[in-house]
């Protein structure tokens, strides 16, 4: 957990009123360029945005004698995974970007939400995708196959160090999901983001009306010391 006070809820509440075009702009001040997951799309383009901490799943490549149906009754398996998750988490699955074996069908992703998984992202696909959607779990992806996992990945292991979408996940970080895909937020800079990110929210809101209202952009976006004062000035106002 981060060097915060919020309880998990209230850590949410505040992320879930962030988009994730302005957590990338607040994590790039801090130098950190690389935190969008790649072929992170929502399954369901109606979806709301999310947020929670990661439950890391990691796949390799399939191995004949490793990535079989019997797999699936293994202790190290998918099913076994799903089991563990805890209420409110982001599953986030390291698939390498494998496009033609869908990591989950329409029963795990019940189960899943069932035990009140948020959400699941992958750089990889899904399969039985009508099935998916009746379950109501929000999943961001690379699309969908109707092969299964083991037809081109095996699955290795959970809560560890995975690559999902070219960016490093750790086990305690947060993920930050919507119309635009899924970020990552380290778990050290949660507190910093908490804090700074409904702030750049709130001024760029202020930005756009300003936009409306015929204002034109040298001096405004981004702020001179003029503009700067008149912003403090209605934040002063409320």
């Amino acid at each position: 957990m981060a060097d915060t006070e919020l309880t998990h809820a209230e850590i949410v509440e505040i992320l879930e009123g962030v988009t994730t075009a302005t957590l990338t702009t607040v994590l790039l001040k801090k130098g950190l360029r690389n935190v969008w997951l790649r072929g992170t799309r929502p399954l369901n383009p109606g979806q709301v945005r999310v947020a929670g901490p990661v439950f890391t799943l990691r796949f390799v490549p399939a191995r004949e004698d490793l990535a079989t149906p019997e797999s699936w009754s293994s202790p190290i398996s998918t099913r076994a995974a799903i089991e563990a998750m805890p209420e409110g988490c982001i599953a986030v699955a390291d698939a390498m970007g494998v496009t033609d074996a869908g990591i989950f069908g329409d029963i795990l992703a019940a189960r899943m939400q069932k035990r009140g998984v948020a959400a699941l992202v992958t750089d990889g696909v899904m399969r039985d995708a009508a099935g998916v959607l009746s379950t109501e779990l929000p999943v961001w992806c690379d699309g969908v196959a109707a092969p299964p996992s083991v037809a081109g990945l095996t699955f290795v292991g959970w809560e560890e160090p995975i690559a999902c979408g070219g960016v490093a996940v750790m086990p305690g970080d947060w993920i930050v999901a919507d119309a635009d895909g899924a970020v990552l937020i380290p778990q050290a800079k949660l507190a910093a983001v908490l804090e700074e990110a409904p702030e750049q929210e709130r001024m760029e809101a202020w930005i756009m009306e300003e936009v409306g209202r015929g204002v034109s952009l040298p001096g405004l976006y981004p702020m001179n010391a003029e503009t700067k004062a008149r912003y403090d000035t209605f934040k002063a106002n409320g």
